[in-house]
């Protein structure tokens, strides 16, 4: 089919537009990623997307398609693994996901975190990291390698996924989010049989967790989590919807299922987008377990979320322990710095 007679389908506007086929979706994948439409078939496709909204079925045939451009990364079946997708960034409060990965890896699970750091005045985790001293602009076989032996690594979409980063970073130019950035999200690099995605959008909420199914993924958390990312509040309940053996559950989680009192928002507020190494500071400290209160608990309820899926607890509540245990018994701050390294070899990628 023609690009033009695919666009036409999806912008004859609100009563008349149709969704794409599965088949239709993946063409049109392909066209954009392979450079056969032209800029403005670009453009005009995202936008009408934009607007008609992608169905469960467009959403995971353009996240299949997208898959099949890159090779996943060489993780190994036997760990925990767990994929972390940050890519909403941040104006309020500060990364507690980052904090929570580290415990969660210190205490048994392996964490792939992936994102980029292109949403206008909201940093995302990558400076954040970057400021900790964690690499992150290694090239995939680097980060496989990092995974593989410590249980933790960032992956650079653009670095990973050039096309797909070009429709990211297209945000820019069109002042808005497209198709892609949903599909980032539920990119799995290295197939992880576990996914803890986050999300704002409510349209995407059930949709998200429909994909995951659609695309045979075996455990996911989908949280309409704090600024976007997949962190769950402190200071409010928040909704997940838990897909596991094909199985769509929704729950409302707060810190009274971890036996926590509400905290407020103060208790997660973050830094301005200059302050990068004053939230390095606070994050290194929480890990040392030197910050006590609202900051400490807010970590470990995402720290037992990540566990939990990880499947190295019964439930998220029973998960808790180990995450405590990691953080105050110093086995995250010892993986904080065995994350810490110098600037990344000759043999890492950059993005240019």
């Amino acid at each position: 089919m023609p690009f033009q007679e695919l666009l036409a389908k999806i912008a004859k506007g609100p009563k008349a537009s149709k969704d794409l086929t599965w088949d239709e979706a993946k063409q049109a994948t392909k066209a954009l990623i392979e450079g056969e439409a032209t800029p403005a078939q670009v453009g005009a496709f995202l936008i009408a997307m934009r607007f008609k909204m992608e169905s469960v079925t467009e959403l995971a045939a353009f996240t299949a398609t997208a898959r099949q451009y890159v090779p996943p990364l060489a993780v190994s079946k036997d760990l925990a693994l767990v994929d972390v997708p940050s890519y909403a960034g941040k104006q309020d409060t500060f990364h507690a996901l980052i904090a929570a990965s580290i415990v969660a890896s210190a205490a048994g699970a392996a964490i792939l975190m992936h994102g980029y750091d292109g949403v206008p005045n909201r940093p995302g985790s990558a400076g954040v990291l970057k400021a900790l001293g964690i690499p992150i602009d290694q090239d995939s076989k680097v980060v496989a390698e990092n995974v593989n032996k410590k249980g933790f690594a960032y992956l650079d979409i653009g670095l990973y996924h050039p096309p797909l980063y070009r429709f990211l970073d297209m945000r820019q130019e069109l002042g808005v989010r497209n198709v892609f950035h949903p599909v980032a999200r539920l990119l799995n690099p290295a197939r992880a049989a576990a996914q803890v995605i986050g999300l704002s959008h409510p349209p995407h909420f059930e949709k998200t967790a429909e994909a995951l199914r659609m695309l045979g993924c075996p455990r996911a958390f989908v949280v309409r989590g704090v600024e976007g990312d997949p962190e769950l509040s402190l200071a409010a309940a928040t909704r997940v919807l838990e897909l596991r053996d094909e199985r769509i559950t929704p729950l409302g989680i707060g810190p009274k299922d971890f036996g926590m009192a509400f905290g407020s928002s103060r208790e997660m507020a973050g830094f301005p987008p200059e302050q990068r190494d004053r939230e390095a500071d606070l994050l290194r400290r929480i890990l040392q377990n030197q910050v006590p209160g609202g900051p400490k608990d807010w970590v470990l309820i995402n720290a037992a979320m990540l566990l939990y899926a990880a499947g190295k607890g019964a439930s998220l509540t029973a998960c808790l322990p180990a995450a405590r245990a990691a953080l105050e018994g110093g086995a995250a701050a010892r993986k904080l710095d065995e994350l810490v390294q110098e600037p990344v070899s000759a043999g890492s990628g950059k993005r240019i």
